[in-house]
């Protein structure tokens, strides 16, 4: 068994969708039913990799920062995919904080890497923000813990623009 886990981006554009989910299949098609994928399903890298995870043949396990996430942090646009991932995964583990905030998102980005064998990282490669907790800092941490990270974004794949 490999347990890989997932750190994105959540604001990736419509047609770098379909760029990263094949990159993912790629990635994870060696690996069939030995494969155990750590997500904390937000939207964005985190489902496609689920996704994908799920399409290898793999077993998903699903990381949910607070009690209240679905309900204050799960957008309507999303909502479908997120529970579609929880009634697919085979553990889901939802972690004692009461609200979703940052403190929350750093445990569970710590679970994620506590469990992982590597990381798939879909990440642009920028350096931190200093907010904490994204996909940069979770990159950081766990090249720090020693855990392998793979870098995953396609030519051709970007964040939307505010």
């Amino acid at each position: 068994m490999t347990t890989i886990a997932v750190t994105g981006h959540m604001d990736l554009t419509e047609a770098s969708v379909p760029l990263v989910r094949a990159a993912l299949a790629e990635a994870l098609a060696g690996y069939g039913d030995g494969l155990v994928g750590v997500s904390c399903i937000a939207k964005g890298a985190d489902s496609l990799f689920a996704e994908a995870v799920l399409e290898a043949g793999g077993r998903l396990v699903v990381v949910i920062p607070s009690r209240d996430y679905r309900e204050r942090k799960v957008r309507p646009d999303h909502a479908e995919t997120f529970d579609r991932l929880v009634a697919a995964a085979g553990e889901i583990l939802v972690l004692p904080h009461e609200s979703a905030n940052r403190q929350a998102y750093e445990a569970a980005n710590s679970v994620l890497l506590e469990r992982a064998d590597r990381l798939i990282a879909v990440w642009n490669g920028e350096p931190p923000s200093g907010k904490g907790g994204g996909t940069a800092d979770t990159v950081l941490e766990a090249r720090a813990a020693g855990v392998p990270v793979d870098r995953i974004w396609p030519i051709g794949t970007a964040r939307l623009t505010t």
